[in-house]
């Protein structure tokens, strides 16, 4: 029976709706005479209301509303990579070809391919008890991911005929008899609501052990994230959250990316959707784009649809991450999705708190960066994956106390300050060292906050695999950087000249961290990424420089006299050299030297 309505009132995407007695929260509805697509938020008494993810001009009151029975799905199954959706989970190349560039409304676009055959091969036999979770068989999806088959979370039975060959992902290619005696027929899609969380194994959340390796320095080596982790990246305009997002998913090393432009800039989406295809996989050779998962939601898109293309692509990540893959998940700009919380929020007439945001916007943080973590999965065989979840927010002229910023702050575990000073002084990444953190790696106040006390351990002893004194140089370089702030301080005051020699050789160090560490060049072919050896020996070059020039200082040699050593415009450039890991041994040794002969024309002797 259909179950048709009519439109009493529209408030932008906001419709309001009548005459479907049974319709339920969460809902898809189609709207108006092209079918709209919209999902129900609100229910009073005969009245409902939906959000509508595609523009709504036009539309008046009279209009058919039709509800469908279903939730707001993500379709689930091979042909997920190397595509780019819209913000409900239509493929962008479909909708192109349906209504040209301008993308038309009330195009019905099918998520997977129905016309691309699959080679499944299978790993159960006939006969075999399966349940939800269970992988069925595999599917070489792109040349660097292999789908893993599943049986839908709820199902349980016996195999009682399974396929080996080509299928499209609606063709059978299994069947399984139920708990009832009935045959259930499996195909390789399935469904998920976006707004559930998929489920794990019972007390399947797991400790973080290993850090994502970014190839960024300042993020892997002070600020670090875990794998299964949550970071938050709030800068102002023009301080490079974008670009620094771009470098995460494009170095990264996760088995999956899935990348959502959430409300940002067409042309910053457009060039992430030219760019990536042309990036190669520093770890396969292959085309980055053989592990992603592009959503694009543009500032120009429907605002409603901007609030659910979070949801489709933490489903996406969850759905890999239960195949035992390592996924990291970026999203940009969570701000633009609290926003588009609030117009909806304000066209239902709810009452606003601090800065119109409803009284439930710490409840939809949470509720997203809860998704993330390090998991055991359901069934067989036995597995482990991850979701990473590395969230930029925008405030409003980089004020980080303001609402999405704050509550952002209280669900992730990692926070890199982007820093307008340092981005305007052509410093990237602008990540502020003096205020991000790291509660995956940074001791606070004697002892741990909350859950993250058991991950500094586990984070440190993977770098101690890299190199036994990380640690050491880590904090070491963490003071000088601290301690030198002060101390420039003093030098605008009173003049750097007028300081003591240990002082200056302070913010000579703070300096060289600086340029030959922290910034690193995006756009330079070597210094774009700095693999874990690299970006240790950087570090103990620069600190080990240190303590043997402070050696000098105590011997009464000037430091002016070591400021003019050639060897410190090396340190700062060393990163670019393509020989990389070899140059910095070699300049390490160069430096020592360096010293040494420093050290013979004051006629002194010093051990460096």
């Amino acid at each position: 029976m259909d179950r048709i309505g009519e439109i009493i009132r529209v408030s932008g995407t906001l419709v309001v709706g009548t005459g479907i007695p049974d319709i339920k929260i969460g809902e898809v509805v189609e709207v108006g005479e092209e079918g709209l697509i919209g999902e129900v938020i609100r229910i009073i008494e005969d009245t409902f209301a939906a959000q509508v993810y595609e523009p709504t001009s036009g539309l008046k009151v009279g209009d058919p509303i039709k509800g469908t029975g279903k939730k707001l799905v993500a379709e689930l199954g091979p042909g997920l990579i190397k595509n780019i959706f819209d913000g409900v989970g239509r493929p962008l190349d479909e909708l192109i070809r349906a209504s040209g560039p301008f993308i038309g409304r009330g195009i019905k676009a099918y998520t997977l391919p129905r016309d691309i055959k699959w080679s499944f091969k299978p790993l159960v036999k006939e006969g075999e008890y399966v349940s939800g979770g269970d992988i069925i068989g595999e599917v070489p999806e792109s040349s660097t991911v292999i789908h893993k088959i599943m049986i839908p979370p709820g199902l349980s039975g016996k195999i009682v005929e399974i396929a080996e060959g080509e299928f499209t992902v609606e063709e059978t290619i299994a069947k399984l008899e139920l708990e009832d005696g009935s045959i259930k027929e499996l195909n390789m899609i399935q469904e998920w609501p976006v707004r559930e969380p998929r489920p794990i194994a019972p007390g399947g959340r797991l400790p973080l052990k290993t850090p994502l390796i970014t190839g960024q320095r300042v993020i892997d080596v002070f600020f670090p994230v875990a794998k299964g982790g949550a970071a938050c990246i709030p800068g102002g305009f023009g301080t490079g959250k974008t670009i620094t997002l771009h470098q995460l998913a494009k170095w990264s090393d996760a088995d999956i990316v899935v990348y959502i432009g959430c409300g940002e800039r067409g042309n910053e989406m457009a060039e992430v959707l030219q760019d990536f295809p042309e990036l190669k996989d520093p770890r396969t050779g292959k085309p980055l784009m053989e592990r992603t998962v592009l959503i694009a939601n543009t500032s120009n898109m429907p605002v409603s649809a901007r609030e659910a293309s979070v949801y489709i692509g933490i489903t996406i990540a969850e759905y890999y991450r239960d195949m035992g893959y390592d996924v990291s998940l970026m999203a940009d700009s969570t701000s633009r999705w609290a926003e588009a919380i609030r117009e909806i929020s304000g066209r239902l007439g709810e009452m606003p708190v601090e800065r119109g945001f409803p009284a439930y916007l710490p409840d939809k943080i949470a509720e997203f960066y809860e998704r993330a973590g390090r998991v055991k999965v359901l069934g067989k065989p036995e597995r482990i994956g991850s979701v990473t979840i590395v969230g930029a927010v925008s405030p409003p002229g980089g004020d980080f106390n303001e609402p999405v910023t704050i509550h952002t702050l209280r669900f992730t575990g990692v926070f890199w300050a982007l820093d307008a000073d340092l981005a305007y002084s052509r410093h990237f990444p602008a990540i502020n060292w003096l205020k991000s953190y790291s509660l995956y790696a940074k001791e606070i106040l004697g002892g741990f906050i909350g859950s993250f006390s058991m991950y500094k351990k586990e984070l440190l002893n993977w770098w101690k695999n890299v190199d036994k004194d990380f640690p050491r140089y880590r904090e070491e370089a963490m003071n000088i950087l601290s301690i030198a702030a002060e101390v420039e301080s003093i030098a605008r005051i009173i003049g750097e000249k007028s300081l003591p020699d240990d002082q200056r050789l302070l913010l000579l160090t703070s300096e060289l961290i600086k340029e030959g560490f922290l910034r690193q060049n995006a756009f330079d072919e070597v210094d774009t990424y700095s693999e874990p050896e690299k970006s240790v020996l950087l570090l103990k070059l620069i600190i080990d420089f240190h303590h043997n020039v402070e050696k000098l200082i105590r011997k009464k040699i000037p430091i002016d006299r070591v400021i003019e050593l050639p060897v410190i415009s090396k340190i700062k450039r060393v990163k670019f050299d393509p020989r990389r890991v070899e140059a910095i041994k070699e300049l390490a040794e160069e430096a020592r030297e360096s010293l040494l002969k420093l050290a013979s024309e004051y006629r002194v002797e010093v051990e460096v």
